[in-house]
């Protein structure tokens, strides 16, 4: 029997010829992370060990980014802790602000994780760079503190679920529309601890920006990883991100077996699915377009680690463009990393948004945890384009987050109510 490419790369991490699902291994790590909220945690842990150094300086990626530019006092604490302890191993992955970005942006775009990598993160959307054919996902912040001392971890091999995507997405059709239409239709729980390989001729027409989105929601179906194959849009934008010098040795590409075994295969023609929209409060609580009525907002967002990439700000601004955003509603742009701030600036793409009468912030995971820059007071609704709406996500908890792609959140900034951006067609 053959293995999936989630199988090979674990395999080869626990120097094993094959593995299987269920198999209980340890494995060697090739990167792992954590942020201002988790990291604390873990350093804590780390010190109990009485361990003078960290397993690898080049390997470790501490990323504040969740309360930064730092809130309040006790923000600023926890960022000091993380600051002082990747001085004192001589980490050198730490990104200050000015230089940081939304952790799941940074990472890849500073060519930190590659293919065949396995990366553990002490966040759960770390999920998000299976779209370069790693193996990648979020673990606690217990876990990351024995990484962080011995460089390995132990894994339950999981089983696979293979989503066969066909076709090409229609207009206003992204990454994201995709990812909520395959969580609403198999729930919250339906890949639990299971990795989602995506694959088909579809996938080729799908951008690297659209992929991330993809992986990265991985984690609101339950699943362990999500993961995509190898193709020359990956392979293009490894070797641009590469340039950066923080990673010199190569990569591994890994491709699934014929016959390797899948717990399910499900199989999706992209021309079919149309922009959806993920109700309170959950994700899989799914509608498309065409059957959201008349809801009203009071705020949206454009950024995060899910849809904070260039692409995702080009397609915001192209809806705006020339338009002003409908009076009393508050529209929060916030580019994932310094970089994307830099080339939405270059291409006017920030002028439009202020122009449009957007504010544009620098790269934070504030609203979306509800954490800063963004929250939502009793009874204000928002569309996000974030990947969680729990109750009480983005501040109280009789407020409501829809979740939605760039196309959607920017369309209906200008109608102040959910709408679809064929409206302004």
């Amino acid at each position: 029997m053959g293995m999936t490419i989630s199988e090979k790369i674990l395999a080869k991490h626990a120097n094993l010829d094959s593995v299987k699902p269920g198999q209980l291994i340890e494995v060697k790590l090739d990167m792992i992370l954590a942020n201002d909220i988790t990291a604390p945690i873990g350093i804590r842990e780390f010190e109990k060990l009485g361990i003078d150094k960290v397993w690898d300086t080049e390997r470790i990626s501490l990323v504040p980014d969740h309360f930064t530019p730092n809130k309040d006092i006790k923000s600023a604490e926890q960022v000091k802790l993380v600051r002082d302890f990747a001085k004192k191993m001589g980490i050198v992955n730490y990104f200050e602000v000015g230089e940081m970005g939304i952790e799941h942006a940074l990472l890849p775009e500073q060519g930190l994780v590659l293919p065949g990598d396995l990366i553990i993160g002490a966040d759960s959307h770390t999920c998000t760079y299976g779209a370069l054919g790693a193996f990648s996902t979020g673990v606690g912040s217990t876990d990351f503190a024995c990484a962080m001392a011995t460089g390995k971890a132990w894994f339950k091999v999981p089983e696979s679920i293979r989503f066969v995507l066909h076709g090409k997405p229609k207009k206003w059709v992204s990454g994201k529309d995709i990812i909520l239409k395959i969580i609403g239709d198999i729930g919250v729980d339906g890949a639990r601890y299971m990795s989602m390989e995506f694959t088909g001729d579809g996938v080729k027409e799908l951008s690297m920006d659209n992929r991330f989105t993809i992986a990265n929601m991985a984690i609101e179906a339950g699943a362990k990883n999500g993961i995509f194959p190898i193709d020359n849009k990956t392979t293009e934008y490894i070797e641009e991100a590469l340039k950066s010098g923080r990673r010199k040795d190569s990569y591994s590409v890994y491709e699934s077996d014929h016959d390797a075994d899948y717990y399910k295969i499900i199989e999706y023609n992209l021309e079919d699915i149309e922009p959806q929209v993920a109700f309170p409060h959950l994700p899989e609580n799914t509608r498309p377009i065409s059957r959201v009525n008349d809801i009203k907002i009071d705020q949206v967002v454009i950024g995060s680690c899910t849809n904070g990439r260039l692409e995702d700000l080009r397609i915001a601004a192209s809806i705006l463009k020339g338009r002003k955003i409908k009076k009393g509603i508050r529209c929060l742009v916030f580019p994932a990393t310094q970089k994307i701030y830099l080339d939405a600036l270059k291409e006017g793409i920030i002028e439009t948004f202020i122009q449009a009468g957007a504010a544009v912030s620098t790269p934070t995971c504030g609203p979306c945890l509800g954490g800063h820059m963004g929250i939502l007071a009793k009874g204000e609704r928002a569309i996000s384009t974030t990947n969680r709406n729990f109750i009480g996500r983005m501040g109280h908890k009789e407020s409501e987050v829809y979740l939605a792609s760039p196309a959607v959140a920017a369309a209906s900034a200008v109608f102040g109510r959910i709408a679809s951006p064929e409206e302004l067609e």
